[in-house]
């Protein structure tokens, strides 16, 4: 029995345009494209089910459904043996349908993944709106990460479409290459990442979470007090840029971190009771914090604020708000590192680091220098091994928190064993000298 078909022109009209068979891949393949614009011809099993041809004889199955009162075509893909066939298109069709029956919008949904954010533009966002709260180096290092590993591996992907899988493998990828840490810090930095993308309802969870970290030894370097403190003194003194050596004598004679040392100025200093107010801008607590200086420290302050003066009245200028002011454009000193490079390798400091090779084997390299933040170290260290109590160490520190401190308690080892040595003075051998067989009572 003929039955007739229905064919939809570009123009959205229905017409009756002649007599069918059965809407099969024979009726298919011989559609002629029409003059100009498209046609759909639908299908007589499949409610919505058409297959579109363009003037350019381009055929695409589509499903046209009609929801919340408004029309809509959803287009299922192009007609062909190696793409869709009529079979897989009436499957899909029905699915679709089924959506439609539910109150679900399949172009919408369609449309809205489309228009989903990509890492990418997570990551924007990120350094737009979290990261210009950090502190400039926090900054520096969050925007590197990203730059590196976060954008080349993700980018491109969907913030939806990132599963813990991918997650993982980045990490992976990372330690193979022999960058344990980095590894790990590439997955702290996207985990902040996805967790605003939750709070920015881009995505329902974070990806990153349950993924097994390297195991990370805390780093810790101490400037020897006897061996390589006099000779790193020696090399500060003989260094051609004596701001980056007064720099870091003040780190010496503080336990300041670098950044706050360059950010002094002369306002928060008051040099007469010995005081320091850092600002809370400068502090990584993000708290004021009082410091008291030592003697040697207001000495060399004074020395320093002498010489300001001095050279400020040779040039007919005013003294510089900054301590350390940066040469030859406004604002502070921000970068010594070239220097202390050099200082470490005239006083012959060296640390060794852990490098993966190719097989995967760690194995101890010897290099010059050591980090600048390892004189915070060493001032806390200097101060355990004097018997200074955690409390009194952390205060100096700046710590806000008991537990930040604790770090330095294995210091204690030197005072710990004056002390019960002091005891043992004071009770005496107790006849633990003469050690012997003992004899039954």
């Amino acid at each position: 029995m003929a039955i007739p078909f229905h064919v939809r022109t570009h123009c959205g009209h229905r017409n009756i345009s002649g007599l069918m068979t059965e809407f099969n891949d024979r009726f298919l393949k011989g559609l002629i494209p029409p003059e100009s614009g498209n046609r759909i011809w639908y299908d007589d099993q499949v409610k919505g089910l058409g297959l579109r041809i363009t003037a350019g004889g381009a055929k695409s199955f589509v499903f046209n459904y009609r929801i919340r009162g408004r029309e809509r075509r959803y287009t299922i893909g192009p007609y062909g043996k190696d793409q869709w066939t009529l079979l897989r298109a009436r499957r899909r069709a029905g699915e679709l349908r089924r959506m439609v029956e539910r109150g679900e919008d399949p172009l919408g949904e369609r449309q809205d993944a489309r228009n989903a954010p990509t890492v990418a533009e997570l990551c924007d966002r990120f350094e737009e709106e979290h990261i210009p709260r950090k502190r400039p180096r926090t900054q520096a290092d969050y925007k590197r990460v990203i730059a590196k590993d976060i954008r080349p591996e993700l980018g491109a992907k969907k913030v939806a479409e990132v599963t813990f899988a991918d997650m993982d493998a980045l990490h992976r990828k990372i330690t193979r290459r022999g960058a344990p840490y980095e590894a790990n810090r590439v997955v702290r930095i996207a985990s902040k990442m996805f967790n605003l993308a939750v709070k920015w309802r881009m995505r329902p969870d974070n990806p990153t979470k349950g993924i097994e970290l390297n195991s990370e030894e805390r780093r810790e370097r101490y400037i020897d007090p006897e061996k390589e403190l006099p000779a790193l003194i020696k090399a500060l003194a003989e260094h051609a840029d004596q701001q980056a050596a007064d720099i870091i004598r003040l780190l010496l004679l503080t336990g300041a971190r670098r950044g706050e040392v360059q950010a002094m100025r002369w306002d928060q200093l008051n040099l007469g009771n010995g005081t320091w107010t850092k600002l809370s801008a400068h502090t990584k607590q993000k708290k004021p914090h009082h410091a008291v200086l030592s003697a040697a420290a207001v000495r060399l302050l004074k020395k320093l604020r002498t010489e300001a003066e001095a050279t400020a009245a040779a040039n007919g200028e005013t003294v510089s708000d900054w301590v350390f002011p940066s040469r030859g454009v406004t604002g502070h000193r921000v970068e010594i590192k070239k220097d202390w490079r050099a200082i470490c390798k005239a006083a012959g400091i060296t640390r060794t680091s852990m490098v993966r090779n190719t097989n995967g084997e760690l194995r101890p390299i010897v290099k010059h220098g050591a980090r600048i933040h390892d004189l915070r170290h060493s001032y806390a260290s200097i101060l355990a091994s004097a018997g200074l109590s955690l409390p009194i160490i952390g205060a100096l520190l700046g710590h806000t928190q008991p537990a930040t401190t604790a770090r330095y308690s294995h210091l204690f080892s030197n005072p710990l064993r004056r002390a019960t040595e002091h005891v043992a003075a004071i009770v005496g051998d107790t006849g633990a000298g003469a050690i012997g067989p003992r004899k039954r009572a």
